[in-house]
């Protein structure tokens, strides 16, 4: 028995950002048989894939919008690692938020495919390390068409 387009299970993304840009762009251009919810901080989107478990997280990586109480990573930590920096290690924290992120879901236990929204094209080794440690993670540079996003939606569900 096969089933049209209406009775497949759509596939069920759980977009994390600070902003509401790529909830907006999804929604628009990337619709077709995919159902977005949205998280604004990695404690929310915690919360979520535990009462959720969505197909995919679509995450974006600089998180400069959210409330500093918000964002994870141990400032402690960080403010050492940049000798005492603290505005120093506030910024690694920002920019790099969808890495703590991503670790938050996996201690978490979201084994499922994740799709981090940032330009490794520059840095593939960084990625090829990332994603030795976790195979299920894929990435997606902020400025690609909707084609290419819904292909890398598509296969990372596919697997």
């Amino acid at each position: 028995m096969t089933m049209d387009n209406d009775q497949q299970r759509r596939i069920r993304v759980l977009v994390v950002e600070d902003g509401d840009e790529y909830i907006t762009n999804l929604t628009t251009f990337v619709a077709e048989g995919i159902d977005y919810r949205q998280a604004k901080s990695g404690g929310r989107a915690c919360e979520m894939i535990a009462a959720e478990q969505p197909d995919l997280v679509f995450l974006d990586m600089r998180f400069d919008r959210t409330p500093v109480e918000e964002l994870l990573g141990d400032m402690v930590q960080l403010t050492g690692r940049f000798n005492g920096d603290i505005g120093r290690a506030r910024h690694f924290q920002q920019d790099n938020q969808g890495l703590f992120i991503l670790r938050a879901l996996r201690d978490a236990g979201y084994r499922r495919p994740v799709i981090l929204s940032y330009d490794f094209g520059v840095e593939e080794k960084r990625f090829r390390a990332l994603s030795s440690k976790d195979p299920g993670l894929y990435y997606c540079p902020d400025y690609a068409d909707a084609s290419t996003i819904r292909r890398t939606i598509l296969g990372a569900v596919a697997g």
